[in-house]
């Protein structure tokens, strides 16, 4: 079982089964939602068991996205595409390691101009979401 929470604890989820490799989203909303860009991984939504609740509150980004936050320390959790099955967890709020490594970016025509992408992973240049 993989847990995580936001930055105070208010919110706390558990992820059921293992990670898909995350990926990292250089999209203006994403890079405004987070502070630079959004690294995360993705799962069927009924793999995400999800404890208080009533701190959670969630914002629609856009018509097929919605993000849920912390309401009391505003830690960016989820990425939730509405008409799907899966939802998206914030690589920075797992709890423990997770033994996985990024595996691409994406949205890169969108990214920041104040940092360069070195690793060598994909890089998918997209128009922006």
């Amino acid at each position: 079982m993989i847990t995580g929470s936001c930055l105070c604890g208010s919110v706390r989820f558990e992820i059921e089964g293992g990670l898909s490799d995350p990926i990292a989203c250089h999209c203006s909303m994403c890079r405004k939602i987070s502070g630079h860009y959004w690294a995360s991984t993705e799962m069927k939504r009924d793999r995400l068991k999800l404890e208080g609740t009533e701190s959670l509150v969630w914002y629609q980004s856009s018509e097929k996205v919605k993000r849920g936050f912390c309401k009391n320390c505003g830690c960016a959790l989820f990425f939730d595409a509405i008409k799907t099955s899966w939802i998206a967890v914030a690589m920075g709020a797992l709890d423990k390691p997770s033994q996985i490594q990024l595996s691409k970016h994406i949205f890169v025509a969108d990214k920041g101009d104040y940092y360069d992408i070195t690793d060598g992973l994909p890089q998918e240049m997209v128009p922006p979401c």
